[in-house]
């Protein structure tokens, strides 16, 4: 992609399925809505430090990506960015990022472990719902809202501290974590919503 272009839109490189590899250039500031959805044949790709604001589904079902760098640059990954992703290990979210989209790392079941930024303030709904290999998680004390099944179905998930920072806990967001063993709720919990932990 040459360095004139400034936005990758809406559905640019949706469902090229044989596409390998990218070159994002430095001058892309935006990767659009569904971007790169169904590219299941991208393995790694690196966004520039040029790029605030990754896309709704912009890497969705991309399963053959197994590395991805998100720059300090980023401060929005939008709604369902990398659902089933399920190639991901592991990865680093800078703490420029303030908003994690509803679903955004939903079914990367290859995901084992992932630290929230202290920048993140809300765990929307379903984040990591189905990632069934994380097996652990940190939740810094910024965050004050675990969302509608947060974590619902997140099976290697053996325990869990939620700061004090947190005061609701939402429907079914521990639903189905069916290894964990142990949680520590704060005095600054005031609502534990329906099937939190189910």
């Amino acid at each position: 992609i040459p360095n004139s272009v400034i936005s990758i839109a809406s559905y640019s490189f949706c469902y090229c399925t044989k596409l390998t590899s990218i070159a994002i250039p430095n001058s892309v500031t935006k990767i659009g809505e569904c971007a790169f959805i169904d590219c299941e044949g991208l393995t790694s790709i690196v966004i520039p430090n040029s790029v605030t604001n990754i896309g709704a589904n912009a890497f969705r079902y991309c399963t053959g990506l197994t590395s991805i760098v998100i720059p300090n640059s980023v401060t929005s990954i939008g709604e369902g960015a990398f659902v089933n992703c399920k190639g991901l290990t592991s990865i680093d979210i800078p703490n420029s990022v303030t908003d994690i989209g509803a679903y955004a790392f939903s079914y990367c079941t290859g995901l084992t472990s992932i630290a929230i930024p202290n920048s993140v303030t809300d765990i929307e709904d379903s984040v990591f719902e189905g990632c069934t290999g994380l097996t652990s998680i940190v939740i810094p004390d910024s965050v004050t809202n675990i969302g509608y099944g947060a974590f619902l179905s997140c099976e290697g998930l053996t325990n869990i501290d939620i700061p004090n920072s947190v005061t609701k806990i939402g429907d079914s967001a521990f639903e189905g974590c069916t290894g964990l063993t142990s949680i520590v709720i704060p005095n600054s919990v005031t609502n534990i919503g329906a099937y939190a932990f189910n």
